[in-house]
């Protein structure tokens, strides 16, 4: 399949609105639950009365995450622009922002065929779009792929920008969840691996300023003890009981498979296709069955070329070993990752949910990608026919999803939903 650029272009900004209407269509049947209000919350007494938290939301079992930088991204649109939608607009925006980065290394290294299948896997993708509310995991997208995007291009020499932004992409994430040590411990293996060039004065020059942004934090965290947590937890708790790091691993599969998050397949009622009780049992055990199966095979088909991938890195680990090719870079880089996800599920205080390593869901895609360059140049048909399969399919489940599932329904509207919700607050204006 031969593609010129004027067809290229079409079927690549195609997709890029068609994801972004998906979002769109998402944010405003998203449930406002716990989460979401913690966001509102700071967001709208930052902008409302000038009170900006220094911590942001609560953790399950460590308290609050550091920072304000939650608080400010809900109440900073708020200030240009005084509607619920004004902070989602934002973070429709970084995840757009997130392709474009992704894309931008991904066209330095791939065909155009599979630019476009990436286009599909990740941005079409309901693992990332059935995150497309206002609550902190669903930004980490963002940063994932500003720390992958500044490493790629410190591959070969030292750049104080690239530098800058690398660091920058960990002390954000720090800013939103728990999960950024994942980035920090592949920063540590690009530095040992030596695939990464890092000028140090960017690097210093970023440190100081997370290390500024965090100082109201510190001295709230030294005066308030709410946003500190016991907890019966303790650091180490997956090495222990095992299970939560077989589970995290299992994510990095799942994340390259189409077998989605319970909260899509499972709680799918159907109440807007039939009021017939037993009709909607026949559709939601029609739709369990076809994405249990679907999304099981994918992840043994996803467990495979994992385990190939494998096998081409594994006499490129060591430091001193040359990289042949810039996808054996990516592949090195998903390594780091998987070490990663190892590491902080061994560490972890608690057992690792979805949400938790959706971060590294754009990662987990690169040994897909680089099968799927090899497969497609012999089989140009059948990869057309791939590529259209796949998108019908996850448009399909995503606009399922997105009117009926665990955290969105028809039945709600997101900027009600928040006016309801400031009221009760006494937050309105």
């Amino acid at each position: 399949m031969s593609l010129s650029e004027k067809h290229f272009n079409r079927f690549r900004i195609l997709g890029l609105c068609s994801g972004i209407l998906l979002a769109i269509l998402y944010a405003n049947y998203q449930i406002i639950t716990g989460d979401q209000e913690q966001m509102l919350f700071k967001g709208y007494l930052g902008a409302f009365q000038d009170t900006w938290l220094a911590y942001g939301n609560a953790a399950s079992a460590v308290g609050n995450v550091p920072g304000s930088l939650s608080a400010w991204i809900v109440g900073g649109p708020l200030l240009l622009w005084n509607n619920p939608w004004a902070p989602m607009l934002l973070l429709i925006g970084l995840r757009v922002l997130s392709y474009l980065m992704l894309d931008d290394v991904i066209k330095q290294v791939f065909s155009q065929q599979v630019r476009l299948f990436f286009m599909v896997a990740y941005w079409l993708n309901p693992w990332l779009l059935y995150d497309s509310q206002l609550y902190n995991p669903a930004y980490l997208c963002f940063f994932a792929a500003l720390h992958f995007w500044s490493a790629f291009n410190l591959r070969d020499k030292p750049n104080f920008i690239f530098s800058f932004l690398h660091v920058l992409a960990i002390g954000g994430a720090m800013q939103f969840h728990y999960s950024w040590p994942v980035l920090a411990v592949i920063s540590c293996y690009l530095l040992y691996r030596k695939m990464s060039q890092p000028n140090w004065w960017g690097v210093v020059a970023a440190g100081l300023v997370i290390l500024a942004s965090l100082i109201p934090y510190f001295q709230e965290y030294a005066n308030n003890e709410a946003i500190s947590r016991e907890s019966d937890r303790y650091i180490g708790y997956g090495l222990v009981h095992v299970y939560p790091v077989l589970k995290a691993v299992l994510y990095w599969l799942r994340y390259a498979s189409t077998l989605f998050s319970n909260r899509i397949i499972t709680d799918t009622t159907f109440d807007w296709l039939t009021t017939i009780g037993w009709l909607q049992l026949v559709f939601q055990y029609l739709w369990q069955a076809i994405l249990y199966l679907v999304g099981a095979s994918t992840v043994v088909l996803a467990a495979k070329i994992n385990w190939r991938a494998w096998k081409t890195v594994k006499p490129l680990i060591k430091r001193n070993v040359a990289i042949p090719e810039t996808t054996h870079w990516l592949l090195l880089y998903a390594t780091a990752t998987v070490l990663a996800i190892v590491i902080n599920a061994m560490l972890s205080p608690i057992t690792f949910s979805y949400w938790h390593l959706i971060m590294t869901f754009p990662i987990a895609l690169i040994p897909i990608l680089v099968a799927v360059e090899r497969w497609q140049q012999d089989n140009a048909d059948k990869f057309k026919t791939l590529l259209l399969g796949l998108t019908a399919f996850f448009l399909v489940v995503n606009l399922i999803a997105a009117c009926d599932s665990e955290k969105y329904s028809h039945k709600v509207n997101y900027a009600e939903q928040v006016d309801v919700y400031l009221q009760k607050e006494g937050l309105s204006r």
